[in-house]
């Protein structure tokens, strides 16, 4: 299936692209997993359930309105604009990524709430290692399992960044 970069936009949903597109829109997808890393660490560092609240809400809501991601409508008008075309909206695989996201930074925050700091810490060790992966290994959980769960593990397995 080619690169690891390859196999990571075919995991999310996007199929065929040109190879200079491919490699602008892998760096354009990025830009949400790694803001939200970056805020999943302050909400860890603080054990901030609104944060977490928050971070879920925004997730939940790109999943409904993928056309009106936050994220993604920042960096089309904050880093990609002018030549660079805009994002579309995600894909199944990327959006039910994003709700499993959400839903484990509303069970941190839920864990926080009601006073399960042991819970939030194998919650927030889950977000770690999601996002990590995501960001350091080009491999996404939720889209994974999204495909598991259609029926597509041949392809899901096929889409990892160690396959062949």
């Amino acid at each position: 299936m080619g690169t690891a970069l390859d196999r990571f936009m075919a995991q999310q949903g996007f199929h065929d692209e040109e190879a200079s597109r491919r490699r602008w829109h892998f760096r354009a997808l990025q830009f949400q997993p790694a803001i939200l890393g970056a805020l999943v660490a302050v909400g860890i560092v603080f054990q901030s359930r609104t944060l977490f609240f928050v971070l879920a809400a925004l997730l939940a809501c790109n999943v409904v309105f993928p056309r009106l991601n936050v994220f993604e409508r920042f960096y089309d008008l904050a880093i990609g604009r002018g030549s660079k075309p805009k994002l579309e909206p995600a894909p199944p695989p990327r959006r039910f990524a994003q709700g499993m996201a959400a839903t484990f930074m509303a069970a941190t925050g839920l864990a926080l709430t009601f006073g399960f700091p042991i819970v939030a810490y194998v919650l927030e060790a889950f977000l770690v290692v999601a996002l990590t992966a995501l960001l350091a290994g080009k491999f996404c959980m939720g889209s994974y399992i999204f495909h598991i769960l259609r029926g597509r593990r041949d392809f899901a397995n096929t889409t990892c960044p160690w396959s062949k």
